[in-house]
């Protein structure tokens, strides 16, 4: 059987933080039946800069072993209500996450798996693949991944507690 790894950014909202700053999320979704995910299919939702965060993750884990593709360029006049710009930031944002699920190098960093396959935030995140939280990565992507159910509450503790 030959392996596929399905890649899909959509479903753009508009997220507002107080009355005067809001920024755009995206649902990422793979579908896959590669054996380097711990989940088959799974949905999160990121916004721009957690992409950011998470190619320079990648940078320095993969050092110069590979390269890297680009992400959309920040736009400092990006419209959240251009049609057209949040089109074509998803299709690089896709395009990018297509490039590094295909790379052997890459498919080995737990902080692309942590971003593809759980909901945790980026300290969350960083604190787990470098070994300071009490779960593990496979752990983190079945208790804090996609799906409609939400983090029991003594999680919740144990997640605000290592943030801390």
């Amino acid at each position: 059987m030959q392996e596929f790894t399905g890649v899909w950014v959509r479903d753009p909202r508009i997220q507002k933080e107080d009355f005067w700053h809001a920024y755009m999320d995206y649902e990422i979704c793979i579908h896959t039946n590669s054996l380097a995910f711990t989940k088959k299919c799974s949905c999160v939702r990121r916004r721009y800069s957690e992409f950011v965060w998470l190619r320079k993750k990648l940078q320095e884990n993969a050092m110069l072993i590979t390269h890297l593709p680009k992400l959309p360029p920040k736009n400092p006049f990006f419209s959240l209500n251009n049609a057209r710009e949040i089109g074509a930031r998803m299709q690089g944002l896709r395009n990018f996450i297509e490039v590094v699920v295909h790379s052997p190098v890459l498919l080995s960093d737990s902080c692309l798996h942590l971003f593809l396959q759980s909901q945790l935030s980026v300290k969350q995140m960083e604190a787990c693949a470098e070994g300071r939280s009490h779960y593990t990565v496979s752990e983190a992507i079945h208790s804090f991944g996609s799906g409609n159910k939400r983090f029991d509450f003594q999680s919740e503790e144990n997640m605000e507690e290592e943030e801390d």
